[in-house]
């Protein structure tokens, strides 16, 4: 959309504030490539960064404009971050209002019902929803809202709007069933997540008279998840208490106390000893936390990954499955896997690769913005 000459004066007189009072933000003369091809952020090298906008709040609804007059539409900005402003709606006049919000959250209701196949889920993803900085996950009739944003304005509006649209309560839940399984959870002390949902499904697949080893394993969702399916045992390891606390609650509250071992320490350092005794097992599970945070930090993270894998794969029994994941958003998928075969390698096992995959269909990701699909997983058959 180009606005007039006519117009273009007037917003000068009027000190770049469109007529609905919103700051009208500039690109930099030739920037903007990426946006014009339909991503929906901009960074802060990008723009024409004048000293009133830098003085704007963050969370701050602003008009984004090229030097040529082009209107982008109507953005959330933050005039002190590198992400400077993200889109909400195309229309450089659309009214941020609740009905709006109410059409966004419509059609990510729409979507949840094609895709998943029960009340837990997560239900507003960000930009793969079309509402930047905004989370939600859905736990039956209790919705956990975030907001990423200084503003509360998206939070605000989804938190009015839901319940109109749903039968939930805005809230914190204390539990979660999935495969069977009811979940004592506590999302203060750890966290639950939804993204690997379909990897549990497919390891459960697999677990039938299995002795599962479950790494980095939080609340124990995918070891009591096998157990759930038929699994004969199960190891959980962690260096968090209190989300092992919860894996043993769980155990205890579905009848699965006996077949748990818990063991609290250090993924590499406990790994290693179980390298060292002749136990072995059947599946083994490593869903680390992200091992690399920076770019400078990509190389580090790698090696951490490669060794991972080597240890992991020392403890499978021939025959034997390996389901391994990356969160770290700026490791590609390429390299991580050669990280993964190259450990492997190292510990003289063969491996065939039966899936690849990242988080399941309720985490939508924007065409122009595959940066944002971070997690990574892949499942490993060890000869």
């Amino acid at each position: 959309m180009r606005s007039t000459p006519a117009y273009a004066e007037h917003r000068r007189l009027r000190g770049l504030k469109g007529l609905d009072g919103r700051p009208i933000v500039e690109l930099i003369a030739g920037q903007g490539k990426r946006l014009r091809a339909g991503a929906p952020w901009v960074f802060s090298n990008e723009i024409a960064m004048r000293p009133e906008f830098r003085r704007l709040p963050a969370g701050s609804l602003i008009r984004l404009e090229g030097q040529d007059g082009t209107r982008y539409g109507t953005f959330l900005f933050d005039p002190h971050a590198l992400l400077a402003a993200r889109l909400l709606d195309r229309d450089p006049l659309a009214a941020i209002d609740t009905a709006w919000m109410v059409r966004r959250l419509e059609t990510a209701i729409a979507l949840r019902t094609q895709v998943c196949d029960s009340d837990f889920h997560r239900l507003i993803d960000a930009e793969g929803d079309g509402l930047p900085t905004l989370v939600a996950d859905r736990y039956g009739g209790i919705v956990d809202l975030r907001s990423a944003s200084d503003s509360p304005l998206l939070a605000n509006l989804a938190e009015a709007a839901l319940p109109r649209l749903l039968p939930i309560e805005i809230g914190k839940p204390t539990s979660v069933q999935e495969g069977g399984v009811q979940f004592s959870i506590d999302l203060a002390k750890c966290g639950w997540f939804f993204d690997r949902r379909a990897m549990r499904d497919r390891v459960a697949a697999l677990a039938t008279g299995a002795r599962v080893l479950d790494v980095c394993c939080g609340s124990g969702a995918f070891a009591l998840r096998c157990l759930a399916a038929g699994a004969k045992a199960a190891t959980l390891i962690d260096n968090a208490a209190p989300a092992l606390a919860l894996a043993r609650d769980t155990a205890l509250a579905n009848g699965f106390a006996d077949a748990v071992h818990i063991r609290l320490g250090d993924a590499f350092d406990t790994l290693g000893v179980l390298a060292g005794t002749d136990q072995r097992f059947d599946i083994a599970i490593c869903d680390p936390p992200a091992l690399s945070l920076s770019r400078k930090d990509v190389d580090v993270g790698l090696r951490a990954y490669g060794r991972l894998a080597r240890l992991a794969a020392s403890v499978v029994a021939p025959g034997g499955f390996l389901l391994l994941t990356c969160a770290s958003p700026f490791v590609s998928a390429e390299s991580w896997w050669g990280h993964v075969a190259y450990g492997l390698h190292r510990v003289r096992r063969e491996g065939r690769v039966l899936w690849r995959g990242g988080a399941g269909p309720d985490h939508p990701v924007h065409p122009s913005l595959p940066e944002t699909a971070t997690l990574k997983a892949i499942l490993v058959w060890v000869a």
